[in-house]
């Protein structure tokens, strides 16, 4: 280190909530795969089955584009788990239909995206987990609940779980 290195004067917050982030994602990614999902997978049947959703609105609640959202529906068509139907209120539309067999697969999921973050906030003392969840719950809703614009792209991890 320099003499010329400026010295940082507050938490490396950006590295804290990546770092945790990725962790977790790349957890709930192994975990999912024992049954053969993704995450993605995962999130559109779980917001597939809350109602009738179109695959363009499912894309939006999974921060999916277009194209990654296709090969999201394709897969889960593929293995029997949803299909695409005509739309029981805009016949222009196209939902995202969960087969029987996918809300079995859906429920499997969910219990193992909800072991996955038990598993995560369990390893802190319970005070801390109260504090924790408060915190990033006023940061996500207050300070950070909006993206500013940039000059620049700012990358983003597409992969959000429910």
């Amino acid at each position: 280190m320099t003499a010329l290195a400026p010295s940082s004067t507050a938490p490396d917050l950006s590295y804290l909530l990546d770092h945790t982030s990725h962790v977790l994602r790349t957890r709930m990614a192994a975990a999912l795969a024992e049954i053969g999902l993704t995450t993605r997978m995962h999130c559109v049947l779980v917001h597939a089955l809350q109602e009738e959703r179109t695959q363009i609105q499912l894309a939006e609640l999974g921060d999916m584009d277009k194209t990654t959202m296709v090969v999201t529906v394709d897969a889960l068509e593929k293995a029997g788990l949803a299909e695409r139907r005509p739309s029981s209120t805009d016949r222009r539309a196209r939902i995202i239909a969960v087969t029987p067999e996918g809300a079995e697969i859906a429920q499997r999921s969910q219990e193992i995206v909800d072991r996955v973050h038990r598993e995560a906030l369990d390893s802190l003392p319970e005070e801390e987990r109260t504090v924790l969840l408060r915190a990033l719950r006023r940061l996500a809703e207050g300070h950070l609940a909006e993206p500013v614009e940039t000059p620049g792209s700012v990358r983003r991890a597409r992969e959000r779980t429910p």
